[in-house]
């Protein structure tokens, strides 16, 4: 391990094996100095992410670099009423914290509670990322006056670089073959004890070292905005055609009840793969296959929606896509699973 390592972060593996990301001092500091300009100044954090993830690591490294006390919420079940004691003493004027969207929904959903809306309205930001999220949560959050700021970033960049959009500090982002890539000072060093995928990852060009994320994604040419679309490898071949989960989901998720549904991929004897959607609860699926079919095309209309007692997550809050995609595999042994009538990419209904 170099030496200037300072962390090494595993990756939540979501989608795949984790990895053991190494961090340098530099690439710390130089996001939470980045993110201090990004929101206006450095203040008070209250952490509510595990600190074995980067951004509950960069709570912390803000923490430092702003030399304010962290306040740290207990570890276990996210309630709303902790939070809202917690945040209350909280003492400094500029206040953040980083949060995952389904604990920005909680907060949301209980936010008829005009203490709790007091205190989330007195955050100067709450940072939200770890995954995409969902237009109509970012709405909900700003018809209360709650401000939210969409992160993206990985371990691998030390957290969030690019808020709302907008690279931070000194993070270029580019699209290489439809995938994202970054620059600056927030890089890791590469994976502990993994050079092959290092090197697979992390590439020096002209002298400047790059990541490729993994991450489909656009750059507008005038204004510079990023668009994160999905995971690169999150993607299925049905009836011939590559369908993109992560697409079909942002359109499933619009659905009332459908929030915070997962897209995952299934085999099938006939199309070779096809998008299976998995829900919690009994929302009605009326029309959501067509509405997928109409945006998306025919191949990307989901076969399937399996109910589940709950989406399980990860301890990071993202989907545990694999234990999700396990249970839609057995679901298709079982009757607890409602059929769409897809009758493939090439049908005419």
């Amino acid at each position: 391990m170099p030496k200037r390592v300072a962390v090494v972060i595993e990756t939540s593996g979501s989608t795949g094996t984790p990895k053991r990301v190494m961090l340098a001092t530099n690439a710390l500091l130089a996001a939470a100095a980045a993110s201090a300009v990004a929101l206006g100044g450095a203040g008070q954090w209250l952490l509510a992410l595990p600190v074995h993830y980067i951004a509950g690591v960069q709570v912390l490294v803000r923490s430092i670099a702003a030399e304010t006390t962290p306040l740290v919420l207990p570890p276990g079940h996210f309630d709303p009423q902790d939070f809202r004691r917690l945040a209350e003493t909280m003492t400094e004027p500029l206040r953040y914290t980083a949060l995952v969207p389904v604990q920005l929904a909680r907060l949301l959903d209980a936010a008829d509670d005009p203490a709790l809306l007091a205190v989330l309205r007195r955050f100067t930001a709450i940072l939200v990322g770890g995954q995409i999220i969902q237009p109509g949560l970012i709405a909900r959050a700003a018809e209360l006056d709650v401000r939210v700021v969409r992160t993206y970033g990985s371990s691998e960049t030390a957290g969030g670089c690019v808020y709302n959009g907008v690279p931070i500090g000194d993070t270029l982002v580019r699209v290489v073959d439809g995938q994202l890539e970054l620059s600056g000072s927030v890089l890791a060093e590469g994976y502990l004890n993994d050079e092959a995928r290092s090197t697979d990852r992390f590439a020096l060009e002209h002298g400047v070292r790059w990541y490729r994320t993994g991450d489909l994604g656009e750059v507008d040419p005038q204004s510079g905005r990023v668009t994160v679309l999905g995971r690169a490898d999150n993607v299925i071949i049905s009836g011939g055609e590559k369908v993109s989960l992560d697409a079909v989901e942002r359109i499933v998720r619009a659905y009332p009840g459908f929030e915070q549904a997962v897209v995952v991929g299934a085999d099938d004897e006939t199309w070779g793969q096809v998008p299976v959607v998995v829900v919690a609860g009994g929302a009605i699926d009326g029309g959501l296959a067509a509405s997928v079919m109409a945006v998306l095309g025919r191949a990307a209309r989901p076969a399937r929606v399996v109910r589940v007692p709950e989406i399980v997550l990860l301890a990071s809050g993202k989907p545990d896509r694999r234990a999700l995609a396990a249970a839609a595999l057995a679901s298709t042994m079982g009757a607890w699973h409602k059929e769409l009538g897809r009758s493939g990419p090439n049908n005419n209904d």
